[in-house]
Order: C-alpha cells, then sequence, then structure tokens
C-alpha cells in the first residue's frame, strides 16, 4: 500500500538536538514541511556520508521552512556519541531522533523486522502531517540532499500552485505543466 497522501501515525520519541536531548512527536510536524531521513545505524558507513551530506545542506532546507528528522534504530544517547566523536556527524544540526521500540521506522514502512535496523527510507511530509514523497534505497545505496532538495522545492510548487505539475529535472523557476486534454500526445 502506497504511503503517498497519507497522514503520518502518531509517534514519541527522544532527539539529540544541538547538544540537548529533545522530546519530538507527530504533532511537532504539523505545520511545517519535514524530511524524516531513515538510515540503517549509527557508527557506520555510507550513513554518515548521506547524513553530512544533509549537513551541509540543511541552510538550504531551513529557508523552505523545512525541517530534517534523522532517523535509525539507535537511542538518543547514541546519537550523541556518534555526534561527539565523528568529525562528519559533528556537523550535524538538525534533530536525530532515537527509535529504540523500532515504533517509527514501523509507522513508515521500513522497518528491516528481523535486523531491528531501517532502511534508508526518505519521506517528505506537507504541513498538513501528509506524505508527499516516498524515497526507499538498498543499504549499499546513499542519497543525495542537493536531489532531496530538488525535489522539496517541486512538492513545494505544487502544493502552492493547484492545476500545475513539474516535469522530469525541474528546477525552481522553470516552465512547469498544467495537464489538459491539449497536452495528450504532444509530450
Amino acid at each position: 500500500m502506497s504511503l503517498i497522501n497519507t497522514e503520518i501515525l502518531p509517534f514519541k520519541s527522544t532527539a539529540f538536538h544541538q547538544g540537548k536531548f529533545v522530546p519530538v512527536s507527530d504533532a511537532d510536524v504539523k505545520g511545517k514541511w519535514s524530511v524524516f531521513f531513515f538510515y540503517p545505524a549509527d557508527f557506520t558507513f555510507v550513513c554518515p556520508t548521506e547524513l553530512e551530506d544533509l549537513a551541509d545542506n540543511y541552510a538550504e532546507f531551513q529557508k523552505l521552512g523545512v525541517e530534517i528528522y534523522s532517523v535509525s534504530t539507535d537511542t538518543h544517547f547514541c546519537h550523541k556519541a556518534w555526534h561527539d566523536t565523528s568529525p562528519a556527524i559533528g556537523k550535524i544540526n538538525y534533530p536525530m531522533i532515537g527509535d529504540p521500540t523500532l515504533a517509527i521506522s514501523r509507522n513508515f514502512g521500513v522497518l528491516i523486522e528481523d535486523a531491528g535496523l531501517a532502511d534508508r527510507g526518505t519521506f517528505v511530509v506537507d504541513p498538513e502531517g501528509k506524505i508527499q514523497i516516498v524515497e526507499i534505497t538498498a543499504g549499499g545505496i546513499g542519497r543525495d540532499a542537493t536531489e532531496l532538495l530538488r525535489k522539496v522545492k517541486a512538492a513545494q510548487y505544487v502544493a502552492a500552485h493547484p492545476g500545475e505539475v513539474c516535469p522530469a529535472k525541474w528546477q525552481e523557476g522553470e516552465k512547469t505543466l498544467a495537464p489538459s486534454l491539449d497536452l495528450v500526445g504532444k509530450i
């Protein structure tokens, strides 16, 4: 079953964020754009490259009013230890949610049940709490924050401009499409 346009399920957890442990819940997501960025585990190989890439682009997401939430099944204590010891992870200013109960990973359909780890899942959630983008990749395939940024801009554009859609490779400021019978077979 597709999660597109479904509302995120309720959750409560603790995140490591800007040197503190803070509560995070589904209620914190409402009213703004959010990205849930699931990854398998702290202290691994591909994960820090992805999280550092997000950290390097975090200001651009913030300019769009988007909060990033990285999520793994590690605890918030583990996130702090990783943040304190890894130069790449030390760059992170967005909340790092711990999901030791596996509930959030299960809610988003990315839990690898027999391993107790999350797949590499990316979810863009609109201000109403509805999922607009879903991307899940295999464990060995890292994601690109600039491509995610492009997709978020497209999702925000479509939400703000009913009746328009963004074609492949669309970049902010480029022409969009207005689906109509006149376009059928002409693209």
